[in-house]
């Protein structure tokens, strides 16, 4: 798939694979409401998907069962702004050894040794993967416009 907007699919890929931000993921209720939830997630550029983790029993995933279409936004909290974000399909598969779970908690916290990631590792808190398969990518990128980052 090839993104809009100033990046290439390269560089989409490599903003992705490195971002240590949430991914903001909207999708609606089963009552029809918007509703937008902060997850942390890995890019698979191979099977071109992102890749959640949220417990089995989130509100998230009775909604994205419900109704799978999707939008989202990666994107950098400080200036100067960029990212990607697009629309897509959202499946729930499980994550049973909670494998992703583990990776993601390496990517955001640095391991898996911490009060977190202990919660998030009982053995009786069942995981699943929130697989979003994009259908459309944009790249966003306000360097030009606001300047580079501060060193």
């Amino acid at each position: 798939m090839d993104p809009t907007g100033p990046w290439d699919r390269d560089r989409v890929d490599e903003f992705l694979a490195v971002a240590r931000v949430p991914v903001r993921l909207g999708c609606r209720t089963p009552n029809d409401h918007p509703w937008i939830v902060s997850l942390w997630f890995a890019w698979d550029p191979d099977a071109d998907a992102i890749r959640c983790a949220t417990s089995a029993s989130a509100d998230l995933v009775e909604f994205v069962e419900h109704d799978d279409s999707v939008s989202f936004d990666v994107s950098t909290n400080d200036p100067p702004y960029k990212g990607v974000r697009g629309r897509g399909r959202a499946t729930v598969v499980p994550d049973e050894d909670k494998r992703l779970l583990r990776s993601l908690l390496t990517k955001y916290l640095g391991g898996t040794d911490n009060p977190t990631a202990e919660r998030l590792l009982r053995p009786d808190r069942e995981e699943v993967e929130i697989r979003i398969e994009p259908e459309r990518l944009h790249a966003w990128d306000y360097t030009e416009r606001m300047g580079p980052a501060d060193e």
